[in-house]
């Protein structure tokens, strides 16, 4: 699979302080479908098919950005996030470019998933 090529004044790459690695990689995969290629026990990177980004062993941060992701199908995708373990912040609601919903996942970070219908 090949990535986007790296696009000037976008976002290129998150990277997530996560207590636990393993834990993360099964929620975001269970979740999203990512993949993963590890660098020793302390640092993975997940590839989402569009981009890539990393989790790094430490204590998660508060707050920080609003990631927002896409998603085709809503209603799935909350249902996969609550599955997975994850915490609805905010249940789907319209806002002028689509619908959208925010959830924090295991480490309490905060992000969004939105579609246009």
């Amino acid at each position: 699979m090949t990535l986007c090529p790296p696009k000037d004044k976008t976002i290129n790459y998150i990277e997530f302080l996560v207590q636990d690695i393993s834990q993360s990689k099964k929620f975001y995969g269970d979740v999203f479908g990512w993949t993963y290629t590890d660098y020793g026990p302390d640092y993975c990177e997940f590839n989402d098919g569009h981009m890539t980004g990393g989790f790094a062993h430490g204590t998660p941060v508060s707050g920080g950005p609003l990631v927002v992701l896409y998603g085709s199908d809503l209603n799935a995708m909350q249902e996969a996030v609550t599955a997975a373990g994850g915490e609805i912040s905010k249940e789907i609601f319209d806002f002028p470019g689509g619908r959208r919903f925010q959830f924090k996942d295991l480490d309490g970070y905060e992000l969004a998933v939105w579609s246009e219908t």
